[in-house]
């Protein structure tokens, strides 16, 4: 991969917002092409993309900004209300920090949806959106977890998860505990992570678990941002389709990086997906899960190289 050699700018804020701090970072040089990172979650942080991902995506001649939303990871706030206007206004005051007029915003899982969203809203704030493994149709991908679990299951005969799978069919599908138990089976079963990673994401993995930022902060996940998100947004039945089709049509550009070991994903939904972005600005990517900034970083950092500079 080539390099741009470029001015290397580490900037390390915290942005005041009603009297709350945002936590920020940004890699490299502020004159660069500016990308903002958009964590997944509700409840996540930024921290496995910023110590894995974001200084090497910046030495390739972007300027990288990270973020947690209001209430998540190190921006901690009692009184954070979930809402997605609260993480717009909060976004917004990124963009004033940094004194962009626009920006590429990159959306990582959950994050992809605020991405999704705010680019429909502030459409001249959006030079580009980038999905990274971000989900489409919640509902969709709570199936399709359950559905490929069912088939580890059946397969093992394992007879106890059977009869939980069947119990969680059988629950109100737009309850937020029908998502989190959703998203349970899609840990316990492997969903995120590639079966035989690369040599190149497992020194990225050990470098992560040795890292005590991330073995303190990175995952640890807080229950009110998805309750809240989900009385406030009703998050777990969102469908983006519309969206995106809207974005498309205000002439701003989506591109999409998806892995096919993603299991939050069936191919009907990839198939789905590329109906919707241009077929050059669409990769999907061999031996690449949910982190595909991680599972295959090269790859990933090429293709933002070619769409985005």
């Amino acid at each position: 991969m080539k390099k741009t050699i470029t001015l290397f700018v580490f900037i390390l804020t915290t942005i005041s917002v009603s009297s709350q701090s945002i936590y920020s970072k940004a890699y490299g040089n502020p004159n660069n092409e500016p990308i903002i990172y958009l964590h997944g979650g509700p409840g996540y942080n930024s921290i496995g993309f910023e110590l894995a991902t974001a200084k090497e995506l910046s030495e390739n001649g972007f300027f990288v900004i990270v973020y947690d939303r209001r209430g998540e990871g190190r921006s901690s706030d009692k009184n954070a209300k979930f809402t997605f206007q609260e993480t717009f206004d909060d976004l917004d005051s990124i963009y004033t920090n940094f004194n962009l007029k626009d920006a590429t915003l990159m959306g990582h899982s959950f994050g992809g949806v605020v991405g999704t969203l705010y680019a429909e809203k502030y459409p001249n704030k959006t030079k580009s959106l980038i999905l990274v493994a971000a989900p489409i149709s919640m509902q969709e991908t709570f199936l399709t977890i359950i559905k490929k679990s069912k088939n580890i299951y059946e397969k093992n005969k394992d007879s106890t998860n059977l009869k939980y799978i069947k119990m969680l069919e059988k629950m109100d599908k737009k309850s937020l505990e029908y998502s989190s138990y959703s998203f349970g089976y899609a840990m316990q079963n492997g969903f995120y992570t590639p079966k035989a990673p690369s040599e190149e994401a497992i020194t990225i993995y050990t470098k992560l678990k040795t890292s005590p930022t991330f073995v303190n902060d990175g995952a640890t996940m807080t229950y009110e941002a998805p309750k809240g998100f989900w009385k406030n947004e009703n998050y777990t039945s969102i469908d983006l389709t519309q969206n995106l089709k809207s974005i498309l049509e205000n002439k701003t550009r989506v591109f999409g990086l998806y892995g096919t070991e993603d299991g939050l994903y069936s191919e009907e939904q990839i198939m789905k997906l590329k109906k919707i972005i241009p077929l050059n600005n669409f990769k999907y990517i061999d031996n690449c899960s949910h982190n595909v900034f991680i599972d295959q970083q090269d790859q990933f950092i090429s293709a933002l190289t070619t769409w985005i500079k």
